[in-house]
């Protein structure tokens, strides 16, 4: 059977909440020799089973997969990954001709720790950010063509980046099944590439498909900016939206060449959209006074953990500040946050001292977060990441 790691007396409290995570802290003793990944069981100071999971170093030692004293095995993850597939049937995300697109497996929201699973036509692109999944690879990919009962016919494994640094796994990115297939996929009747093999995350930002859908009822005859563009996928849905103009704007190169080829690829010869190449700040600096009325600021995450997060909400409240400040007036601002370690709260905060910086009046239209096919588990309110508000300013 398994190792066992001893929590501290009291330590076990959360555990009995359901929250998926054993800190260090609550540790006072545990086996010799177990290594990284390694499956174990979590006790309580009096010996007594509380939860069994993924050993890992660091500030959390274990994620937890069961609270239920039961063999972690093949069955096991065919039975999540069978009801996260179900769950997203229930979502109205199945797979048609027209929209091929969504995230399969949420982490703890699907209750699987340390795995993202998305799902791009026929392709699954799978992240382990856990040692304990990176191990179990092999298997889930062949589970995932199982549950998808052969939709799913390519597996491909890009964890390279989100594993520890310090767990020297030697992942490789690469095809667990299958080989090269047409990176193209549908999302609510729109065509884009995705670049899982280099883009960021996989290779799309699926948890903001509502988001975009919403983007597209506020865009008819407005001259749109959709900063940190990425793929472009605002800047799609704004075009389908009936914008007047479109711009996107990324410091990227490549990922205007991405932004440029789905726009062409949806709107063949439409002179509407404009490409930029240029850091955000710079561009918001010196554009026009009242160029726009409708603006996207959908930056990548400011803080990646809780060290950072000071530094992160000046930045949030700078990039807003100068949003308010150029904006048309009756102007429309769609602002995200997907950093983790900042709150709903903290989020909102800075987007309202941006605004009385502007010193314009400002409305809330909609307080925005992640869709169904990025669940919240209930006992584990850190996985509810995203957080977006539209805003009306006049």
């Amino acid at each position: 059977m398994y190792k066992s790691i001893t929590l501290k007396r009291g330590k076990d409290a959360s555990l009995l909440r359901f929250h998926p995570w054993v800190f260090s802290g609550a540790v006072a003793h545990q086996d010799k020799g177990i290594e990284e990944g390694e499956l174990v069981r979590v006790l309580n100071a009096d010996r007594q089973f509380v939860a069994v999971g993924h050993y890992q170093i660091g500030s959390i030692v274990v994620r937890v997969l069961s609270f239920e004293d039961i063999v972690i095995d093949r069955t096991f993850f065919r039975t999540l990954l069978q009801n996260a597939y179900r769950a997203r049937l229930a979502m109205g995300l199945d797979y048609t001709d027209r929209h091929n697109t969504f995230r399969l497996v949420h982490g703890e929201g699907d209750f699987l720790p340390g795995l993202i699973v998305d799902f791009y036509g026929s392709t699954a692109v799978m992240q382990a950010h856990s040692v304990g999944m990176h191990l179990h690879r092999e298997m889930l990919a062949e589970l995932l063509v199982e549950i998808s009962e052969g939709k799913i016919r390519q597996v491909f494994y890009k964890s390279e980046t989100t594993l520890p640094y310090k767990a020297d796994t030697g992942a490789q990115d690469g095809y667990l099944i299958g080989g090269d297939d047409d990176a193209l996929a549908w999302e609510n009747g729109l065509q884009f590439t995705i670049d899982w093999q280099r883009g960021q995350k996989t290779g799309f930002f699926i948890d903001q498909r509502a988001n975009r859908a919403l983007l597209e009822q506020y865009s008819h005859g407005r001259r749109v900016l959709n900063m940190f563009c990425y793929t472009g996928g605002f800047s799609c849905y704004a075009m389908r939206g009936g914008a007047g103009l479109v711009h996107s704007v990324d410091s990227s190169a490549k990922a205007i060449e991405l932004t440029n080829g789905n726009i062409e690829r949806n709107f063949p010869g439409d002179t509407r959209h404009t490409a930029y190449v240029e850091d955000a700040f710079k561009f918001l600096e010196r554009m026009e006074q009242g160029a726009y009325d409708l603006i996207v600021l959908d930056p990548p995450a400011f803080a990646k953990h809780r060290e950072a997060l000071k530094h992160a909400l000046q930045g949030y409240k700078r990039l807003n500040a100068k949003a308010f400040e150029k904006i048309q007036p009756g102007g429309i601002l769609f602002t995200f946050s997907c950093s983790q370690a900042v709150s709903k709260e903290q989020f909102r905060l800075a987007v309202f001292s941006a605004a009385a910086m502007s010193g314009r009046k400002v409305r809330i239209l909609h307080q925005m977060t992640q869709p169904a096919d990025h669940p919240v588990n209930i006992y584990h309110p850190e996985g509810e990441y995203l957080k977006g508000l539209v805003l009306y300013v006049e």
